[in-house]
């Protein structure tokens, strides 16, 4: 069948050797499980595929959650022309001849095309805008689906013409669900194999699967091969290990860095070890976890507790040394102690009020009564003349100001009241009445 050719739907399709995931793919709406926000009867999206009204749409959401099923419905009950390919396999070519062929059909019949792409965001801006024109003429209605957050993915002029439509992972009883209709449909699914199912064990698997219809069907149909009673046991040696959703390089390692950041700012370790063991058992590189917690050492903690970033520094030190999995502790250990740790972003502050300075005011010469002198032109030009060593001065603090004349008497640094930052505190209120006496 060529690839702008309409599909035969009459046509007997063979089923051996079809994936139980594929095999069990929702035929109408009333099998389709979850989404029930944007697709229960008579919510908008739902309407607007029934009455044949649907306009560009970009579906959102984790693997396994429905957005290919929910495009093929589509193909079912509206009376376009449907397109479908994978942005994995098509590229500016297929494009535009896609494109070329809704156009014609479009102008010879009256008739739409529905394309729908999976995977849209494996396409690069060039590749996106070739849909532009033909999305604008109304030629076509786009269908896009994606794991990944469109506002970073799909171009700005193509989201603005499109529904952002956000898919959600199923939860638990869902999947169970689904896997019971599996299991007792004789045509499409298990019903006609004797199978032996131990209390929990479809629990045990839609926790496996995170959400994800297609992952836990897949489980069933191995361990259903492998034996006729599904258990626990069996399902520990078919999962060897849970596949946790992480991109690393997507909006979901964003995410989760953020939950860890965020935990250990307000001091909850139970929330901040828990964001941590996801990024590890996802296979993040711990070296950037490493360097995130150094991080937040300085920005978070800074002075008030200036053992945390000797702490951070040693745990990265450790994960290098001891590689991975024995490094997981000593990042576990850190994350816990930066947690518990007093908080002040007063060095934050600091820092950034003065970088603003910096580059927002002129950039007034270094006082010469704190330069160097190390030539005999620079001592006549009173380098270092008017200056005053700090550990001749009784109290150690000389009344001398060293910021530039037009920031003299600015104050960046205001260490809070906790942890060490409060002895801080004190010494620079010692210091300034030492200075005024």
């Amino acid at each position: 069948m060529n690839l702008f050719d309409d599909p035969d739907n009459t046509a007997p399709v063979s089923t051996a050797g079809t994936p139980l995931a594929e095999r069990m793919r929702p035929a109408t709406f009333d099998e389709f499980v979850g989404q029930e926000d944007i697709l229960a009867p008579g919510r908008p999206l739902r309407e607007a595929i029934e009455r044949d009204l649907l306009q560009s749409i970009i579906l959102w959401g984790p693997p396994g959650t429905g957005k290919t099923t929910l495009a093929r419905l589509i193909a079912k009950v509206t009376r376009a022309r449907f397109v479908s390919f994978s942005a994995v396999m098509a590229g500016i070519k297929e494009i535009k001849e896609v494109m070329a062929a809704a156009e014609h059909t479009r102008r010879t019949s009256g008739r739409r095309t529905i394309v729908f792409v999976d995977e849209i965001h494996r396409f690069n801006k060039s590749q996106q805008d070739a849909f532009l024109p033909r999305v604008e003429a109304g030629d076509i209605i786009l269908i896009g689906a994606t794991t990944e957050n469109p506002s970073f993915e799909v171009n700005a002029a193509l989201l603005s013409r499109s529904k952002v439509f956000v898919l959600h992972g199923l939860t638990e009883p869902q999947i169970v669900g689904i896997l019971e209709r599996a299991l007792q449909d004789p045509e499409r699914g298990l019903g006609k194999q004797v199978l032996e199912i131990e209390p929990g064990a479809l629990e045990t698997i839609a926790r496996y699967s995170n959400g994800d219809a297609r992952s836990a069907l897949n489980l069933l149909e191995l361990s259903a091969a492998t034996s006729r009673r599904i258990d626990q046991a069996l399902l520990q040696q078919t999962v060897q290990r849970r596949a946790l959703l992480y991109d690393k390089s997507g909006e979901e390692h964003y995410n989760i860095i953020s939950a860890l950041h965020k935990s250990m700012r307000n001091s909850d370790p139970d929330a901040s070890v828990y964001w941590l063991a996801r990024m590890v058992e996802a296979g993040e590189d711990p070296l950037y976890i490493a360097r995130r917690l150094i991080r937040f050492a300085s920005e978070d903690i800074g002075n008030a507790d200036p053992q945390a970033l000797t702490v951070a520094v040693a745990a990265k030190d450790a994960v290098h040394f001891l590689g991975m999995p024995e490094g997981n502790t000593a990042l576990a250990q850190c994350a816990i102690y930066l947690a518990t740790a007093p908080k002040s972003n007063a060095v934050y502050t600091a820092y950034n009020d003065a970088a603003e300075d910096a580059l927002r005011q002129v950039a007034d010469p270094v006082p010469l009564h704190i330069r160097n002198a190390p030539t005999r032109l620079m001592k006549e030009l009173n380098y270092g003349k008017g200056y005053r060593y700090a550990h001749d001065e009784a109290e150690g603090v000389a009344d001398m100001d060293c910021l530039p004349e037009s920031l003299q008497g600015k104050k960046y640094y205001q260490p809070t009241d906790r942890g060490f930052e409060a002895e801080v505190r004190k010494r620079l209120e010692a210091w300034k009445k030492a200075r005024q006496r």
